[in-house]
């Protein structure tokens, strides 16, 4: 249900209805592309993403990515378990079963503890969860689709007017920040589990397809829904489920519920066990559970900003997002540009040990990060967010903070670009020498 809010965003950039569309479509695909082709290293390797990425940065200079992916996974754990936390207080209230912060306190207790329940338990629970969470939502997501069929007015397609090619493009780009590059730096973690001789092809084309489809279609729906619907589109800024959730009638309201805080918990479950993860590759002696409960804590901490002293929820999580998808977007390109130059399998052992072939640090790569993130950065405006207005300090040379371009956050796209290109051109001597006396595949 979260994807359906992207709907009423898309229409936010100023765009018509097939020109949202069309965005959503290439955004959603070609950030889940990136997913795809990262998710190669993790059978590579058999290892977790930012394990693998030593072999870019070194040893010891992966914790800085690492320290990167640890914030953005925990971002996006909190704005999970954020959205959940008012869909279930918001139906609490409609069903007359409390008011107030009673709802949002009982929701958050609720939700934060089966998210850490199944995180710290790990990846086998995990798996379980998601099929038994696919079923069930999918079969509710059905009974919403066509309880939410007659509130579209098909009429009010063609009356939204079309935008300019900035608007599109910011749109585009939201889109990949907020679906695929939110998972690129976790894909490894899950495909670490798959035999090194799995089709590469395979990989790629069921990690797009797969992630891919169901969230144009989502989004398609939500986008049907905002066109017919001015006050429900608005309202999804502040509470992008309880909005959607307005459509519904009473007697809908729980299996909704249960359709929502399972379907987030899916994705806040998947980043508290690789938020995990990451702080174990950053360097921190604690047991996997043990990291996985601190960052729980750490969200009990957010959920409880944003639920309870936020104006706006749109605000922040659009900020941070961007913020943090501009580096992000430059290692995404710095590592897709690895898995095509490379043509061996990591060396296990090597990932782990600083005086192997991988180094200690890598002085190139970040240079490349550091570019790619100091131009990204430049180009890119946090209008909803004011503690980033430092953003933006190149959109002088193309309009400034006020012209057309200022919102098509230029800065995410220009950082994929930097981190590919450039390590594509600086690093293929590097990947040579670590090639150089490997076999062509580890057992």
């Amino acid at each position: 249900m979260f994807a359906m809010s992207y709907g009423a965003w898309a229409l936010g950039f100023g765009i018509s209805f097939w020109q949202a569309t069309a965005m959503i479509v290439i955004g959603v695909v070609m950030s889940f592309l990136l997913v795809g082709v990262v998710s190669i290293a993790g059978k590579r390797g058999n290892a977790p993403t930012m394990v693998l990425t030593r072999a870019t940065f070194g040893v010891e200079g992966a914790k800085v990515p690492a320290a990167l992916s640890w914030i953005a996974t925990l971002g996006w754990e909190i704005s999970l378990t954020t959205t959940a936390v008012l869909a279930m207080s918001s139906a609490i209230e409609k069903l007359g079963w409390g008011s107030g912060v009673m709802p949002k306190i009982i929701s958050t207790i609720v939700v934060v503890g089966l998210v850490v329940v199944a995180g710290i338990f790990g990846y086998d629970l995990i798996m379980r969860c998601q099929q038994i969470i696919t079923i069930v939502t999918g079969v509710i997501t059905v009974g919403f689709f066509i309880l939410g069929w007659g509130h579209i007015d098909f009429s009010a397609i063609n009356s939204v007017p079309s935008g300019s090619l900035p608007a599109m493009l910011g749109c585009c780009f939201f889109v990949m920040t907020g679906f695929g590059l939110g998972w690129v730096n976790v894909a490894a973690d899950y495909s670490r589990y798959l035999p090194r001789k799995s089709s590469n092809g395979g990989i790629v084309f069921w990690t797009t397809f797969g992630a891919s489809i169901a969230n144009v279609f989502l989004i398609f729906y939500g986008l049907l829904l905002a066109v017919s619907n001015a006050d429900m589109a608005e309202n999804v800024g502040n509470d992008p489920i309880g909005a959607i959730a307005s459509i519904l009638p009473t007697w809908y309201l729980i299996p909704y519920t249960i359709m929502v805080v399972l379907g987030l918990m899916s994705g806040a479950i998947m980043d508290n066990y690789s938020n995990g993860l990451a702080l174990l590759s950053f360097g921190v002696k604690l047991p996997r559970t043990v990291a996985a409960a601190l960052t729980a804590a750490l969200t009990v901490l957010g959920v409880v900003y944003v639920t309870f002293f936020s104006d706006t929820f749109i605000g922040p999580f659009q900020g941070v997002l961007t913020t943090l998808g501009v580096p992000m977007a430059v290692w995404a390109g710095m590592f897709v540009a690895d898995v095509i130059i490379r043509k061996k399998d990591y060396s296990t052992t090597d990932l782990y040990d600083a005086k192997g072939r991988y180094g200690v640090w890598n002085g190139k790569s970040f240079a490349i990060l550091i570019v790619g993130t100091v131009l990204g950065w430049g180009l890119v405006i946090n209008t909803a967010a004011n503690w980033l207005n430092w953003q933006g300090y190149l959109l002088f040379l193309i309009g400034g903070k006020g012209g057309s371009w200022a919102a098509a956050n230029l800065g995410v796209i220009v950082a994929l670009i930097v981190g590919l290109v450039g390590a594509l051109l600086f690093q293929r001597g590097d990947i040579a020498k670590q090639e150089a006396d490997l076999p062509a595949s580890e057992v």
